[in-house]
């Protein structure tokens, strides 16, 4: 199955990706520090780094997988948007801000400010490789779904292909641009984003003259399933609904967790740039997720539910057929390309992430012990970038045809459990120790990836990655329910075992630092 036109849909991805390729090489004439290759020289101003933060955050998983995850489930579909959204806020107000004035490059800065830096550098940048490594897979799945349906490839081999280019232009970006160039490929691909989920969303409306009832009633009609009340994917059972609280629990705390947003805030010069990052992000956010709720109910009254589910790339094809619907091939050329560009941002942004994890807190904090020049951080940190790219493209081979809003999911839920624990007792409690922090980070993280493992998400089920084997024994789709608390509990049971205290002057210079910015400056500025 073929939609548009092969020619001039790949003409639309080539123009993208040439116009943001020269973007990245001018970017990269300024990358002379390691400041300017992690954090871009902190030189974004508060309005481009909210949009880059969207950018970030708008992923694959928020417009092909949710768009289809809506029009597959409706009611349930949505509430991955609600999730996500109010994640978001969760994320503000709880720890970008104390993050920002506390912390350098990465979220392992902060975690080694006041406990024992070497084994908590170690353990954050585990954690975050983990993290970046589950959000790559999703992305990389969305990637192949999406260039296969307008291809017309079928084939598992050639969406493996896809995946493979995809993984090198992404290494391409990083490699090349840094921080600063990545930023600005996400903030173009953040406006383009949302100026044509909104070009789409009125057009969808406009076919029902604006009212959003017709739509839905619509929708519904061409739905075998009671798709405007809750119950289509959750709720049915007993372990539904649990499952569905396990998911509700990875989704609204996994955020506040996740190292390649929270990275995000050190970009700009001030915690006042900051703030007003946020601000512009959540504006942006918010009203992407409103018009996901018109795409992804527009997706399934226009297009139908086995339509949708039998074209290449499964679900995440609901929002590409939707465009084609719509606007005919250009259109779709367009939104694909768009959708193209949020992948290639978002993979960019999770591998520069975790490249710096490694070079930053792995090879010069522990293992060459602060002994080594900027330059030889970024030299490692760009080694490292090649060596995730090819871990992301055999991974992305292995969970062709998942949705990618569901494996996004699964990233936040080891966020959630690994990093999140040991970043708000770092911040708010003073009694936290170095013993809690690595229980809470190991813990969390080896629980939510075991429970995964012998998940069905991995095997037993139609769905699963491994489709003719089945040694799932634990028997939700997401583990979050069981991890997240588990890392929060490991962490204060830590702290209360016998051993070492920390030093309490160092954790009210925390709270100082973190609530009033007072030292930030100076901490960031080398």
């Amino acid at each position: 199955m073929t939609i548009g036109e092969p020619i001039l849909n790949i003409s639309i991805f080539g123009a993208f990706v040439a116009v943001t390729l020269v973007i990245v090489l001018r970017a990269s004439r300024n990358n002379k520090t390691a400041a300017d290759y992690y954090a871009a020289g902190r030189s974004f101003s508060g309005g481009q780094n909210g949009t880059a933060i969207a950018g970030d955050y708008l992923s694959a998983a928020s417009f092909l997988g949710i768009c289809g995850a809506i029009a597959i489930n409706g009611y349930d579909g949505f509430l991955y948007s609600i999730g996500f959204l109010v994640a978001w806020l969760v994320a503000l107000l709880l720890v970008a801000e104390l993050l920002r004035n506390t912390g350098k490059y990465t979220m392992a800065d902060v975690l080694s400010f006041r406990l024992r830096e070497r084994p908590v550098r170690m353990a954050a940048a585990t954690a975050t490789l983990a993290v970046c490594f589950f959000y790559l897979l999703a992305q990389m799945a969305g990637a192949g779904g999406l260039v296969s349906l307008l291809l017309g490839i079928n084939e598992a081999i050639g969406q493996s292909v896809v995946i493979a280019v995809v993984g090198a232009l992404m290494i391409l970006y990083v490699l090349v641009g840094g921080m600063k160039g990545t930023t600005w490929v996400q903030i173009i691909k953040a406006a383009l984003l949302i100026v044509g989920a909104g070009v789409m969303t009125i057009w969808v409306l406009a076919l029902y003259g604006f009212n959003l009832s017709d739509l839905l009633g619509a929708a519904a009609a061409n739905s075998d399933t009671p798709v405007l009340e809750p119950g289509v994917q959750y709720g049915l059972t007993d372990l539904t609904r649990l499952d569905f609280l396990s998911l509700a629990l990875a989704l609204v705390l996994g955020t506040a967790g996740l190292p390649h947003v929270l990275m995000r805030f050190y970009t700009v010069p001030t915690a006042k740039e900051a703030r007003r990052s946020v601000v512009w992000a959540i504006w942006a956010i918010g009203i992407f997720y409103l018009f996901t709720l018109v795409l992804g109910y527009g997706a399934g009254a226009l297009i139908g539910k086995e339509t949708i589910t039998t074209a290449p790339g499964g679900v995440n094809s609901a929002a590409p057929l939707l465009a084609f619907e719509l606007g005919g091939p250009v259109l779709l050329g367009i939104i694909s390309a768009v959708a193209f560009a949020t992948i290639l941002a978002v993979v960019a942004g999770l591998t520069i992430t975790a490249a710096s994890s490694f070079a930053h807190d792995v090879y010069a904090s522990v293992i060459k012990r602060g002994k080594v020049s900027p330059n030889g951080e970024v030299r490692v940190a760009r080694i490292t970038v090649v060596v995730i790219g090819i871990l992301a493209i055999v991974g992305g081979i292995g969970v062709q045809g998942q949705n990618v809003a569901f494996l996004v999911a699964l990233a936040f839920a080891i966020a959630a459990s690994a990093n999140l624990p040991t970043i708000i007792y770092s911040l708010f409690w003073k009694r936290f120790t170095t013993t809690g922090a690595l229980l809470s980070m190991y813990g969390g993280l080896g629980s939510a990836l075991l429970l995964i493992v012998l998940s069905p998400v991995v095997s037993g089920a139609e769905t699963s990655i491994f489709k003719t084997v089945d040694f799932s024994v634990f028997p939700l789709n997401n583990p979050g329910i069981v991890s997240i608390p588990l890392g929060f509990l490991l962490g204060w049971l830590g702290s209360y075992l016998p051993g070492r205290k920390e030093d309490a002057a160092k954790a009210s210079e925390m709270e100082v630092r973190s609530l009033t910015g007072i030292g930030a400056e100076k901490a960031t500025s080398h």
